[in-house]
């Protein structure tokens, strides 16, 4: 299966190409996201919904770092996302990913929009 690590660069690329099953592929059933200061999302459904609405395009990731260790993986970097309306969102993002079993059990999200 590979590491944690690689794990989730497998499933942000799915992100990337729209391949959102893909992406849910690679958590766990209870998979749990919260994003801090905003919402918490129970569970695959829950996230594929969420991706639906959010995900209008596929997002595009620039991440700077990733750091492994144990159980998480910590993702830094840059998102830009585009919303129904067509109008681009840029943010600065740490995801703070918990794996199960080598899948991705935990999200904590720390997301601040940010200037282009």
């Amino acid at each position: 299966m590979g590491s944690n690590k690689d794990i989730l660069i497998k499933a942000n690329k799915a992100v990337a190409n729209g391949d959102y099953e893909g992406f849910l592929a690679f958590c766990t059933e209870d998979t749990e996201w919260t994003f801090v200061g905003d919402i918490t999302l129970q569970g695959k459904e829950a996230v594929r919904q969420w991706m639906a609405i959010n995900y209008i395009e596929p997002p595009k990731f620039d991440v700077k770092n990733l750091i492994a260790e144990n159980d998480f993986v910590t993702a830094i970097g840059e998102i830009k996302i585009t919303d129904k309306k067509g109008k681009t969102g840029h943010y600065s993002y740490c995801d703070v990913w918990q794996f199960r079993d080598g899948k991705m059990a935990e999200l904590k999200a720390f997301v601040v929009e940010t200037k282009e």
